[in-house]
């Protein structure tokens, strides 16, 4: 079965299509300009595709059996204030320009769509709060506010023939270059000061098998539901402890952040139907990969 992933070649949208290559789907990117050749590991097809609410894409729906929406028209490097001065476009682009491709995917005949929606679809609450589905959302960003908009355009959508689904996804990590953490990296085996810092974070591989679960699980379970994606919390320690035990470099590590003030995200919803993330064996072993290469900075 095909399956049309849009923001295919972005930082997410890449592990996405390679879960789903590794499982036999043929997969579709949609986006405004084709992907490099050899950017993915198997053949994938292409079909021009944008957010631009003005713009009818029902041919790229053509042999999508499925939908991935996976884009987002952001300042490069930020969701959370991705808007930057012009929030009035970030809007139009994000929500308008989703639900109409979310309209556009149901009037195709696409039978299922999954929507990569976020955490910021909650709002920052008390520190300890475990963030569940059944919580009711007040996102205190744009970003957020655009997500959760988003998330309930397609449960209005979602009937008899469409299965409608929304992942809200915490921070994605991985092995795949460009890598947010290869700055980070860079700078603590050069003698840079590291940000002490702290988030939740999944595999970008383990966030692909949860779409993987929405294209693959009985409609009737899926449907109009949304779903959180999260595995562990991490702080800049966390990753560069591992760097050093992996370079042996000597350059001191930073304090540890305040991991209390973090709301972690309950996944038990998603676990309910198989799916188990990679935890903290995955998460070293993806950090050693991304130092092994840069050794060569160590001081």
């Amino acid at each position: 079965m095909k399956v049309l992933v849009s923001g295919g070649t972005g930082l997410v949208g890449r592990y996405i299509v390679e879960e789903l290559l590794a499982a036999g789907y043929s997969v579709i990117i949609g986006g405004r300009r084709a992907p490099l050749p050899r950017l993915f590991s198997r053949p994938v097809e292409f079909a021009p595709l944008s957010l631009d609410p003005d713009k009818d894409h029902i041919e790229a729906f053509d042999d999508a059996y499925f939908f991935v929406h996976a884009a987002l028209s952001h300042l490069p490097g930020r969701y959370r204030g991705g808007e930057g001065d012009d929030p009035g476009g970030f809007r139009r682009l994000n929500l308008d320009g989703t639900v109409s491709l979310f309209d556009t995917a149901k009037r195709a005949g696409t039978r299922r769509c999954i929507f990569i929606s976020s955490r910021a679809a909650y709002q920052d609450t008390a520190p300890g709060t475990v963030l569940t589905e059944d919580m009711l959302p007040e996102p205190d960003t744009l970003y957020g506010e655009v997500k959760l908009a988003g998330e309930r355009a397609l449960a209005h959508l979602a009937g008899p023939g469409f299965a409608a689904t929304s992942l809200r996804t915490t921070g994605v990590y991985g092995d795949l270059l460009p890598n947010k953490w290869t700055g980070l990296i860079e700078d603590y085996l050069s003698g840079r000061p590291a940000p002490v810092r702290a988030g939740t974070e999944v595999h970008g591989r383990d966030l692909g098998r949860a779409v993987r679960l929405m294209l693959e699980t009985e409609s009737a379970r899926v449907s109009g539901e949304v779903f959180n994606v999260c595995d562990l919390l991490a702080d800049t320690r966390d990753i560069l402890s591992v760097v050093q035990q992996q370079t042996g470099c000597s350059n001191p590590l930073p304090a540890s952040a305040d991991k209390s003030a973090i709301n972690r995200m309950s996944t038990e919803k998603l676990q309910a139907l198989g799916w188990l993330a990679g935890g903290k064996a995955l998460f070293e072993q993806t950090v050693r990969q991304l130092a092994a290469p840069l050794q060569h900075l160590r001081q």
